[in-house]
């Protein structure tokens, strides 16, 4: 059992690395000993978060815009001029949007999707051969999304296309990990309830008393839940998982009421 959850010496690439989620991933691999890539749309932040990460490791900033897929194949190509092999990617980069139903912008919808879905679904397919090539029977190479308790039931926000696009994120999960499996890749998607970020600030400045009061751990989650989440489907202790929905929200996700 030596080295269990070992992932020293493996090169992983984070997106959406320079705040939140991607963030507390990013820190998790470098402290863990990987080389950690992050990519992010503003060239100066994930230049400046690389920068503090490898004061503990390495950490590697290549900005992208991965709402495209010019930007998701521009991320692959760089990555293969760097690296020969990439033993995990974290499909993490993502965007929301509250509107009330009757006000939801078409374009947002657009927006929201072509990142939180297509993105995943692009720098996949474009970063397969490095992947490949880092894959070994008894240690594949690893795909893990970042999807969202909203994908596994209706939240109570008008976050229309988000919580729609999250559910297609867990599918799409289980769709790549069935076609990857014979490349021994596994993909696994790690859905979060509310964690500090960026993204949820809003939400619990408003509503963190109620939020952690409904949570049946009493609590929002923390950076090294997040981490050790990751490190674990990214390690040998992960490495017969594969095509999992998985939940990490204090037990948000059971709750129907």
């Amino acid at each position: 059992m030596t080295g269990l959850f070992d992932i020293a010496g493996k090169v992983a690439l984070v997106t959406g690395g320079s705040r939140g989620i991607g963030l507390m991933i990013a820190r998790g691999f470098v402290e863990a000993g990987a080389k950690t890539y992050i990519s992010s749309r503003k060239a100066d932040v994930c230049a400046e978060v690389a920068a503090e990460l490898s004061k503990t490791g390495t950490c590697i900033a290549i900005p992208a815009d991965l709402g495209t897929e010019a930007g998701c194949r521009y991320l692959a190509e760089e990555m293969a001029k760097r690296e020969e092999r990439l033993h995990i990617l974290v499909n993490n980069a993502g965007a929301n949007w509250n509107a009330p139903l009757a006000e939801f912008p078409d374009d947002a919808w657009d927006k929201v999707m072509n990142l939180n879905v297509k993105g995943v679904f692009h720098l996949t397919r474009f970063l397969v051969p490095l992947l490949e090539r880092a894959a070994t029977d008894d240690d594949p190479a690893r795909v893990i999304n970042i999807g969202s308790i909203d994908g596994l039931q209706a939240p109570g926000f008008d976050t229309y296309a988000y919580s729609s696009s999250k559910a297609a994120v867990h599918h799409l999960t289980r769709h790549l990990a069935q076609k990857l499996a014979p490349s021994r890749i596994t993909v696994n998607a790690i859905a979060p309830g509310p964690f500090e970020s960026k993204m949820m600030a809003e939400t619990l400045r408003r509503f963190g008393d109620s939020i952690r009061a409904s949570n049946p751990l009493g609590r929002i989650g923390r950076p090294e839940d997040m981490a050790g989440t990751a490190i674990y489907l990214a390690s040998k202790a992960g490495a017969y998982v594969t095509g999992v929905v998985l939940p990490v929200d204090g037990g948000m996700s059971t709750r129907h009421e």
